[in-house]
């Protein structure tokens, strides 16, 4: 997987995922833009990647402005003469309950995740078009998108606009050769040691124990270096007809989540009326509504 004539910007990407996704486009041969909001983290993933042999620079300030997505397309280009690869990895969690979540932590997350993302893509994007070469663009969604996950309103719509943001740029963008996927990764990080089940095994393996193929396989859970492979893939040539997917990585596990398709349908001349749903729920729609949250083996979760 050649990316020596590749430029990425990685957002978010002084630690964890970030930092893995960083690393692995370096290794391949891509120049990397680092991002991260301190200076000695954005300073140590840099050194971390030219220790290895790669090229990165760092752009040090929070996602969310356009301010800092044109810094980080400036950036590319002064350093590395283009851009090629966007990835928008950026993001915090501000958990609670929707009575107990306040604007403030709905905001935040939103301005991260949903805003962070369209600015950034939306700079990468021109700069795509001004090269007329092409580009990719790989966003970071999450299960809870696709699920939702008790606790987290702002996090599971902010990582779910997302990919349907990815959606209708992978449609606007195809004439240009820009392709847009939102990869929805699970590996051990702070943001996975908060589901309670989970948290035993990531501070296992922080201890050097290895995770068992239950939580690699059935969860499909691993490290962040898991993760990195698919990254490297999608900014690759190889995945040049792929676009507007949505993509699960995670331990031994590789899949694709479906698009939302209509499931049990009917139909009442003239309408359906309060009387006529009531009639037709129980015949049509009862036995086909769909489940809520993750489902994990209930070996793990102790579910009867």
């Amino acid at each position: 997987m050649d990316l020596n004539d590749k430029v990425a910007i990685v957002t978010g990407s002084g630690q964890g995922l970030g930092l893995a996704y960083a690393t692995e486009l370096a290794a391949r041969g891509a120049a990397v833009v680092v991002n991260d909001v301190h200076d000695e983290t954005a300073a140590n993933a840099v050194a971390q990647i030219e220790a290895a042999g790669g090229r990165a620079v760092a752009v040090v300030a929070p996602v969310g402005s356009t301010e800092t997505a044109q810094a980080l397309v400036a950036k590319a280009v002064d350093a590395f003469g283009r851009l090629d690869v966007i990835v928008t990895n950026a993001g915090i969690l501000r958990d609670k309950v929707l009575w107990k979540m306040a604007d403030d932590d709905f905001d935040a997350v939103q301005n991260v995740h949903v805003r962070g993302t369209f600015t950034c893509v939306r700079e990468a994007v021109l700069q795509f078009r001004e090269q007329g070469e092409g580009g990719r663009i790989i966003c970071i969604g999450s299960p809870a998108g696709q699920r939702g996950n008790f606790g987290q309103t702002n996090y599971s719509g902010a990582k779910a606009a997302i990919v349907g943001m990815v959606r209708t740029w992978a449609m606007e963008l195809r004439k240009a050769g820009i392709t847009a996927n939102a990869v929805c990764p699970v590996a051990a990080t702070a943001m996975t040691e908060t589901i309670p089940f989970l948290a035993p095994y990531i501070e296992g393996m922080r201890n050097g124990e290895p995770l068992p193929e239950i939580i690699r396989r059935d969860v499909g859970m691993g490290t962040p270096e898991d993760v990195a492979g698919v990254i490297a893939f999608l900014a690759s040539d190889a995945a040049a007809d792929v676009t507007g997917q949505a993509i699960s990585v995670g331990g031994d596990r590789l899949a694709l989540w479906s698009h939302p398709q209509l499931t049990a349908t009917a139909y009442h001349e003239g309408g359906f009326d309060a009387d006529a749903v009531a009639a037709q729920w129980p015949l049509t729609f009862a036995g086909e509504l769909e489940s809520v949250g993750e489902e994990f083996p209930a070996q793990l979760t102790g579910a009867k």
